[in-house]
């Protein structure tokens, strides 16, 4: 009895271990999303002067993030609990979830592709960037309390 409490405790262990990673990098890659959004926004709203060269780099650095954003290995079954901000519906709706993801991602690599050069142009790219922040942060994440 004693040897099955041990094994029950030690695979709970384990468990919260293996899930420990995928926490931490997503929080890693949404913190990183956050501050290049923080450059794109606040240019985007006229706080920040246009620089080409930052906002090139900003929407890069979101798209860097978006192609490593692997919805299996960041969010695996499991992975829900603990310090995140991750809602179940995450689990309960995967394919929904990942179709968000994925039209991130689009947004993302189209913005790059835009070469944004004025806040003009840039304006429409980060509101389709936001919109797919927005939707995902409304729908798959905890509220912050």
């Amino acid at each position: 009895m004693k040897y099955a409490i041990l094994l029950c405790l030690a695979g709970t262990f384990v468990s919260t271990l293996a899930n420990a990673e995928p926490i931490a990098d997503r929080k890693a890659l949404m913190k990183s999303n956050g501050e290049a959004m923080g450059v794109l926004g606040a240019t985007a709203k006229g706080e920040r002067a246009f620089d080409a060269a930052a906002v090139m780099a900003a929407l890069e650095q979101l798209n860097a993030n978006a192609e490593k954003l692997d919805v299996e290995a960041l969010f695996p079954e499991g992975s829900g609990t603990g310090d995140t901000k991750a809602a179940p519906k995450i689990w309960e709706d995967m394919a929904g979830f990942t179709a968000a993801a994925d039209k991130y991602k689009e947004a993302a690599a189209a913005a790059v592709a835009a070469a944004p050069d004025s806040l003009e142009t840039l304006q429409p790219q980060v509101g389709a960037i936001g919109q797919t922040c927005g939707a995902c942060h409304e729908t798959y994440r905890l509220p912050s309390t």
